[in-house]
């Protein structure tokens, strides 16, 4: 006697094995985010509010500073206020702080009680509004230590000391020289850090630093939330399908127990009845197919299987069996057939009616409770475990920073850092190809995280209008079509030519077959330089970061402009706008620009551009690295602030672009770094 396949029982519970043990691996082994030598705490507290003036601002790392350390102070209008820096003494933390090392491939954890506190003087306050301080140094592992916090102040104008004139010096060459040597030599820390820019909900910082906070377990209760909806899901279909009735409507696939003395077999083109209903079976070679009566010449393939000790039968319409797709089809499948059922006996265990969790049955409810419930708690402990230690810890402020700072533990921001675009996103850069340690200038390559740009022009007459087309492949040779939406657009391409004129920011669209097209004119002869900067889609349904460029050329004599001077003032249509701040090599710095209308002190109504208050796009002279960078989700004292950080020395040019009355304005500036 052959029984039929145990499938329904011995899968399920594999499954559920196999999902029990894949979340106590992944979920017991997941690590708290920490960076090192971070940020403890600070006085004044980040993102609060003070009316008393403040005279020094105190800034407590898990160990000591560098003696070379760099620490800016910018004020509401953009310049800075601070007067130097010294040591101060330790204190205890408010709270403890743990950080994790990497020893013998191992994450140790290690816990700070007490605060070392750099104290950088202020100068003076200028004015009421958001102040912010910076800084950079390197751990005593030669991890870069960097980030920014802020304060605001709602008391009076302090006067400036006698003589006093702002800072205007850049970190140390040798401070910088060393985090970009650490993070390039593969020394670099592989601790985990908190991810940049998570989701805000409010324009306050406060309430940033709280949504990043909260991140660092996202992806954790996602695929909690995901496993344990499919198991529900499992066992609702196990519940339901042992609950399910004996009998299944007619013309469908029926499920019986014929009564005594009306079960018989199907025998080779024979006729048989089955629950009182009546057909016949053909069979060709190895093929048995009933054809019920009504079925339109239409053939059903029956298979037998058990249902929680039922014998049931599986009917799947196919073709006709006249057509070569049909007898194909039906010629290739196997079934158990109605034949077998007449094999089986009631004291067979197949037979037995387990549906309230008898013995002889293969996969009871208590089993099953038993099975679900055991991995819902290995569930919750993975988690809990990997929680153990950050619940209570405030995340440093340097593993909280806004993108656009490289990675907080020396390491450079690679295109696959799994930066979000999130609506309402805080300030952030895109970090596209990274390069390594502070040097973040994007687009110099044509390949990056596994995906090329590939132009289908790459030259075009001056002055004349042309599409440009190109596509994103990836190490597939597949051309990539699944784009996500960042800043309302699936992909922005911008366009500047090597003598960093001819801006230009545009928005492609794509066809079908992953070809993106966009009208470009470029009325100069010369070389330019096309940036594709998106986030591709993966299979798994993640989202990674790229900024790809390519070189495109315009035929004619080429007469290159000289770059600007650098100014502080630029003219955009009617409108004049202010450019305050000190952008700084490898620091991440507050740079803040009013707009207002020409030759008045009127501000201009700005409006939301993409997304967001103002887009900045910062091209580096002669290997034309690029960094974007995204504002503040809300105006800040009447200005849009970015958060810039500058990769390296060199000349820049500044792109601002803007809205007002539903044009888009473009302010254009000249940074030189020395």
């Amino acid at each position: 006697m052959r029984r039929l396949p145990q499938t329904p029982g011995r899968v399920v519970s594999a499954l559920l094995a196999f999902v029990l043990a894949s979340a106590v691996a992944l979920l017991a082994s997941a690590q708290p985010a920490a960076a090192h030598g971070t940020l403890a705490m600070s006085s004044p507290t980040d993102g609060t509010a003070v009316r008393e003036p403040v005279t020094a601002v105190q800034l407590y790392f898990t160990e000591k500073v560098a003696a070379n350390a760099y620490f800016t102070i910018t004020a509401p209008g953009g310049a800075r206020v601070d007067n130097g820096w010294t040591y101060g003494e330790p204190k205890p933390l408010d709270k403890p702080v743990r950080e994790y090392f990497l020893v013998d491939g191992k994450f140790e954890p290690r816990e700070y009680t007490t605060g070392f506190p750099a104290v950088v003087t202020v100068a003076h306050l200028p004015a009421a509004g958001q102040y912010s301080v910076s800084y950079l140094s390197a751990a005593s592992d030669g991890d870069a230590v960097r980030g920014t916090m802020t304060f605001r102040y709602t008391g009076k104008a302090t006067p400036a000391p006698p003589g006093w004139s702002p800072p205007t010096h850049q970190p140390d060459p040798s401070l910088v020289a060393a985090i970009e040597q650490h993070s390039t030599s593969g020394q670099a820390s592989a601790a985990p850090a908190v991810s940049a820019a998570p989701p805000v909900e409010s324009p306050a910082t406060a309430a940033a630093s709280s949504a990043s906070n909260d991140e660092s377990g996202s992806g954790a209760l996602a695929w909690t939330g995901g496993v344990v909806a499919v198991v529900a899901a499992v066992a609702g279909l196990i519940i339901w399908r042992r609950r399910a009735p004996a009998t299944r409507p007619s013309g469908r696939g029926r499920a019986s127990k014929a009564p005594s003395g009306r079960r018989t077999s199907a025998r080779r083109g024979g006729s048989r009845t089955v629950g009182g209903k009546t057909g016949t079976t053909a069979r060709s070679g190895g093929d048995r197919r009933t054809r019920t009566p009504g079925s339109g010449g239409r053939q059903r393939s029956a298979a037998v299987g058990r249902k929680s000790g039922t014998l049931v039968t599986a009917s799947n319409p196919v073709a006709t069996a006249s057509t070569p797709a049909a007898q194909e089809a039906t010629s290739t499948q196997a079934p158990a057939t109605l034949e077998d059922e007449s094999r089986l006996t009631p004291a067979d265990p197949l037979l037995r009616h387990d549906a309230a969790g008898t013995p002889g049955s293969r996969l009871s409810n208590t089993h099953l409770a038993l099975l679900v419930g055991g991995l819902t708690l290995a569930l919750l402990a993975g988690f809990g475990l990997a929680r153990i230690g950050t619940g209570t810890e405030e995340p440093a402020r340097d593993a909280r920073q806004p993108a656009g700072a490289p990675a907080t533990s020396g390491q450079a921001m690679s295109a696959a850092d799994g930066h979000q675009h999130a609506p309402g996103a805080g300030p952030h850069s895109h970090p596209g190809d990274g390069g390594t340690g502070a040097t973040l200038a994007a687009g110099t390559t044509v390949s990056a995280g596994g995906y090329t740009l590939q132009p289908l022009e790459r030259s075009q007459p001056p002055g004349v209008r042309a599409d440009y087309r190109f596509r994103i492949v990836g190490t597939d040779r597949q051309v990539a079509t699944r784009f996500a939406v960042v800043h309302d657009k699936p992909l922005h391409m911008i366009v500047v030519g090597r003598d960093l004129s001819g801006y230009q920011h545009l928005h492609p669209t794509m066809a079908s077959d992953g070809t993106w097209s966009v009208p470009l004119t470029l009325a100069r002869p010369g070389g330019y330089r096309i940036y594709a900067d998106f986030s591709v889609t993966r299979a798994d349904g993640a989202q990674l970061p790229l900024v790809l460029g390519v070189d495109h050329s315009v035929a004619g004599a080429y007469a290159p402009t000289a770059l600007p001077p650098a100014q502080p003032q630029a003219a955009a249509g009617p409108f004049e706008v202010s450019m305050t701040g000190t952008p700084t090599v490898a620091v991440t710095a507050p740079v803040h620009f009013q707009v207002n209308r020409a030759g008045t002190a009127e501000s201009a109504q700005l409006e939301r551009y993409l997304g967001a208050y103002g887009h900045l796009v910062v091209v580096r002279e002669g290997d034309l690295g690029y960094v974007h960078v995204h504002p503040e989700p809300e105006l800040v004292d009447g200005t849009v602030k970015f958060w810039l950080t500058v990769p390296s020395s060199g000349r820049y040019r500044a792109f601002f672009d803007f809205q007002v009355g539903g044009k888009v304005h473009t302010a254009e500036y000249t940074i030189n770094l020395p």
